[in-house]
């Protein structure tokens, strides 16, 4: 019998993504089950070169002969559905938060702790949030070479974090602002009043908004502390200290980090350098920006520079895709390395 990935949330924009790198990393399947809502069920679907028809995930059997089930549906879905499918005999990678604080769920980002697929325990591997995705390469990197202890992290989001419905309410902000110059420069809050905002938590276009997620705790949004949570159990630190502030930007696609990591050991920036340089995944880049990394796999670092105050710490920008490597990519690597470790 041959190797069955199905893709879950198959017609979003992860799942088209998934669809893509499946194909163009030759991934070693024998058959794909594409699984959506049902409102897409009966499309059909060209995968490569056969063309494939969308199955609805609440039908029986659907997960039935499925090796491994990557999952971009939503939390909802995957707390209701991937336990379905691992009880069909498939593995599941999830890409939402569903599981990621599942102390029997492990948390990858396949360049930084490959092994922990080696201890799940549900048939689940849980794929982290996007802006800590990009931010764990280049602190692994460095852990690695000085020993992490603290990090202050701000990140500035694309509007494409929020889903489509996130890019659409920046595009169709834009034309009626753009036609309004000495209103946006002259009385900012009457020109923030002229558009709709329901996705982001201000009028995003021409603006940047210090909120994006849920109210979690001290005044912090979950997205927020999901950059603390995930990071400690990523990189194995508990006590790993994190000081998080996200923020909405006006970029379509690819989020952007600053972090201010300090360490146990006093940082050398030409050995900082030359790690964050050797690490798999990475590109050290003078000033990356989100704009011109929209599209590449790898995660870009630059900005590297000695604190002003501890020369135990050290300042650096981080730039990635949101939708690769902060989703659909590592998604895939995870199916990579569950065959290379010969658990599918």
């Amino acid at each position: 019998m041959g190797r069955t990935v199905a893709i879950v949330g198959a017609t979003g924009a992860v799942g088209q993504d998934l669809r893509r790198l499946l194909l163009r990393r030759n991934f070693p399947y024998d058959d794909v089950r594409l699984i959506a809502s049902e409102r897409s069920a009966g499309r059909r679907l060209q995968f490569g070169d056969r063309e494939v028809t969308v199955q609805a995930l609440s039908e029986p059997d659907v997960f039935e002969g499925v090796d491994v089930a990557l999952f971009s549906a939503g939390g909802s879905r995957s707390r209701e559905y991937a336990p379905q499918a691992v009880k069909a005999g498939a593995i599941v990678v999830d890409n939402s938060s569903a599981f990621r604080m599942d102390a029997d769920v492990p948390l990858v980002v396949t360049e930084v702790n490959p092994q922990a697929v080696d201890e799940m325990r549900r048939a689940i591997i849980a794929n982290p949030n996007c802006t800590t995705m990009a931010s764990m390469l280049p602190c692994k990197a460095l852990h690695d070479e000085f020993g992490l202890v603290d990090m202050v992290a701000t990140s500035f989001q694309a509007a494409g974090g929020a889903g489509q419905q996130g890019i659409d309410e920046l595009l169709a902000q834009m034309p009626t602002l753009l036609a309004e110059p000495e209103l946006l420069r002259r009385d900012g809050a009457a020109a923030a009043k002229l558009v709709e905002h329901r996705v982001h938590a201000a009028t995003l276009a021409f603006n940047v908004v210090p909120w994006l997620g849920s109210p979690a705790q001290h005044g912090y949004s979950d997205e927020e502390m999901k950059l603390r949570d995930e990071s400690r159990k990523i990189l194995g630190l508990p006590d790993l200290r994190v000081s998080p502030t996200c923020v909405r930007v006006p970029v379509l696609a690819g989020h952007a980090i600053q972090i201010r990591a300090t360490f146990t050991r006093a940082v050398d920036v030409d050995r900082a350098i030359a790690a964050l340089g050797a690490f798999d995944g990475l590109e050290v880049c003078d000033r990356p920006t989100p704009l011109e990394w929209a599209g590449r796999d790898e995660v870009a670092v630059g900005r590297i520079r000695a604190d002003l105050v501890d020369p135990h710490a050290l300042n650096f920008f981080v730039v990635g895709d949101n939708l690769l490597k902060g989703a659909a990519l590592n998604t895939v690597q995870i199916a990579e390395l569950l065959i290379d470790r010969g658990l599918v």
